[in-house]
């Protein structure tokens, strides 16, 4: 009986002290559109390199729509969408 008991107990502690690695290396909301080849855009099926370059575009973009200055990831889809159809309308 006691050995069951130690087995269950250190168990339970070994998934104690696993669970907040798991739940801290979990992806966050704005890592799930950027990898390797950038930020993915939906509409157009293509990826853009995140930069210095593009937050100055990215902040164009805020200015001339006459919206409040906020991160890119904290954008919802649709400015997000709207964004990058910007974007695409105004290269380099």
């Amino acid at each position: 009986m006691t050995k069951s008991h130690r087995y269950l107990a250190s168990l339970f502690l070994s998934t104690a002290l696993a669970a907040p690695t798991v739940i801290f290396a979990a992806a966050t909301p704005q890592d799930e559109h950027r990898d390797d080849r950038g930020v993915y855009d939906r509409d157009h099926k293509d990826y853009h390199k995140w930069d210095d370059h593009e937050n100055e575009a990215w902040r164009r973009f805020l200015n001339e729509n006459h919206r409040k200055e906020h991160e890119f990831a904290k954008a919802n889809r649709k400015e997000q969408s709207d964004y990058w159809n910007w974007r695409h309308a105004h290269p380099d």
